[in-house]
């Protein structure tokens, strides 16, 4: 056998093997070395062989390493790759599950793959891998010996999710929403919805066959519309009373809230100690597939477990600051107007435990000519509850901030996490508790990435 069979040969029987970060090799490991804007991969093979790496893949010549039988070397790896995936997913016979939607596949993944994975061998996209490399790595990562196969399906632009979906073709699909994301590429929420039908179309993806998705706004019945013509064996619709899947009651206790979700005509009912309406719904669309794959529903609503928490997504990390205890609500991955609002309104009801109350927000990015209007609607919206302090940042709030003359809250601007943390760090007098929600890579995200770091020092 070549090289190139013997490493293809590996990857396809392996699972977990494939890594982009040298950082993140363990020993056996294969490290593709891509080229990105400022270097190539290149520069980290020798870093990757000497933390136990048995591969390396790269579209480069690696002078240091000629003939060297760890290094694969091929003309395009982004071809090598698709075709790759091509091969190990048509040898997979578990079940398919993809996930798309504009808000919330990370945690449904996560649920999802943290419910099966009591009774069945899973295979899951780690992170957000849910673009055109990151859906790749996760086909490459499956275990073919799965029974279950779960991938996000993600995207910016426009006829993206297809490309994706040739290359997952999952059987059993779920579109968490349609939301106010990417406006800058897709102009309006009806674009966005055509897009993301793309994953159970036929002739993206012949195996289509069970669609669950949220169906509360016209371009979601826009969804809906599009899957009947499709002929799909079962569209399951989730979110109003008429459609068969819905939270039919919320009854606050004592110490823990009892929430009744009506699937198909009969009542399931869950105890949780906060109100938070996303795992709400995502317990929702669990339980649905659940029931529809007929499976033990009892692994979901008889048991005592930790709710999957994932960072940047409502995680919670408690940590000292001017000799305090503080607790901080992890919003900072991403965000758009609608998850914003849900998220301001979650934190308000929650009990501030003697502590002070802290809002911090940064921009939603990507929104185009809406930016402005749509800060500002987030901005009435903090107005509707009390907050001791909100802190904003970013040029769009910053602007929006200038439109108000008269608040009931009291706003503080500051345009770096630096200064963020400054101001805390000065106006901190007594137990906190703090809730950051804003788009990746801007400064309120930073902002948690020190905390983070303050955290592990």
């Amino acid at each position: 056998m070549t090289l190139v069979d013997i490493i293809k040969n590996y990857i396809v029987n392996s699972s977990n093997k494939i890594k982009i970060n040298s950082k993140d090799i363990k020993k056996n490991d294969i490290f593709l070395a891509l080229r990105g804007s400022n270097y190539h991969g290149n520069k980290y093979i020798n870093d990757a062989i000497n933390a136990g790496a048995k591969y390396c893949i790269t579209d480069k010549e690696p002078q240091r390493f000629k003939n060297s039988k760890k290094i694969l070397l091929v003309e395009n790896i982004q071809n090598f790759l698709i075709d790759l995936c091509e091969e190990k997913r048509s040898l997979y016979k578990g079940q398919v599950v993809g996930i798309t939607g504009s808000a919330g596949k990370t945690s449904l993944k996560e649920y999802l793959k943290f419910f099966l994975g009591k009774k069945f061998k899973v295979s899951a996209s780690i992170k957000s891998y849910n673009n055109n490399l990151g859906v790749m790595i996760s086909i490459l990562n499956m275990n073919l010996k799965s029974d279950y196969a779960i991938f996000e399906i993600g995207t910016n632009n426009f006829f993206e999710i297809r490309k994706l979906t040739e290359l997952v073709k999952p059987s059993q699909i779920f579109i968490t929403n349609i939301l106010s994301t990417h406006l800058e590429n897709f102009k309006n929420k009806r674009n966005i919805a055509i897009e993301k039908s793309d994953i159970f179309k036929k002739k993206y993806n012949p195996l289509a066959e069970i669609l669950i998705f949220q169906k509360k706004s016209k371009e979601e019945q826009l969804i809906y519309n599009i899957a009947i013509k499709e002929n799909l064996r079962k569209i399951i619709k989730i979110g109003t009373r008429k459609d068969g899947c819905y939270i039919a009651k919320v009854k606050k206790m004592q110490s823990k809230y009892e929430i009744t979700l009506k699937i198909f005509n009969k009542n399931y009912k869950i105890f949780l100690s906060e109100y938070e309406e996303k795992t709400i719904s995502n317990l929702l669309f669990v339980l649905t597939f659940f029931i529809f794959n007929k499976i033990n529903t009892n692994i979901i609503i008889n048991k005592n477990y930790r709710i999957p928490k994932v960072d940047g997504r409502g995680s919670i990390h408690n940590y000292i600051l001017n000799n305090f205890k503080v607790k901080l609500i992890d919003e900072s991955y991403n965000a758009n107007p609608e998850t914003m609002v849900e998220s301001i309104k979650n934190f308000s009801i929650i009990k501030n435990e003697k502590r002070v109350k802290f809002l911090i927000l940064g921009n939603m990015n990507e929104l185009g000519l809406k930016s402005h209007t749509l800060h500002i609607k987030v901005i009435k919206e903090i107005e509707k509850y009390q907050f001791d302090e909100v802190i904003l940042s970013g040029n769009f709030f910053k602007k929006a901030l200038s439109m108000f003359s008269k608040l009931k809250n009291n706003y503080v601007y500051k345009s770096n996490s630096q200064n963020i943390m400054s101001y805390l760090k000065k106006n901190l007098h007594k137990n906190a508790i703090i809730m950051a929600k804003c788009s990746n890579k801007t400064e309120v995200n930073k902002f948690v990435n020190l905390i983070k770091l303050k955290k592990r020092g």
